[in-house]
């Protein structure tokens, strides 16, 4: 298996249509990134932290984030928190995935929380409400 810091999944694709996935564990985000490239019509690049994420969506606006809530150098809050205060990135809706979702603080930042462990079918749910 290739090693997630040196994985990400890029093609020729309109950047509207690309979904972000921040998360720095290995299996997690390899199995995030497979089944967004499989079962819906948008490209996913995968991150593994907050830093790179801001750089990112700095770089190229995706249309949607997905982020784990523990990430490393800053949490999954944090990072939206950052990204509502840059005018041009902040309406990008965010989906939070946690174990022990902090739902009321995401709640108040306008952030959907995805409880893990989750079937497959509830992200795809919830994508397919944000994006449809």
């Amino acid at each position: 298996m290739q090693n997630l810091k040196e994985f990400t999944i890029m093609k020729e694709y309109d950047i509207q249509d690309t979904i972000l996935v921040v998360e720095d564990d290995d299996s997690i985000g390899s199995l995030l990134i497979d089944a967004l490239e499989m079962e819906t019509p948008y490209n996913a690049e995968l991150v593994t932290d907050g830093f790179q994420a801001l750089k990112s969506v700095r770089e190229q606006k995706p249309c949607l984030i997905i982020t784990d809530y523990r990430l490393p150098h800053m949490d999954g809050l944090e990072l939206c928190d950052r990204m509502h205060a840059m005018p041009e990135i902040n309406t990008i809706p965010v989906i939070l995935m946690s174990a022990y979702p902090p739902i009321n603080e995401a709640q108040k930042r306008n952030v959907l929380c995805l409880q893990k462990p989750f079937e497959l079918d509830d992200l795809l749910d919830t994508i397919e409400k944000l994006l449809g």
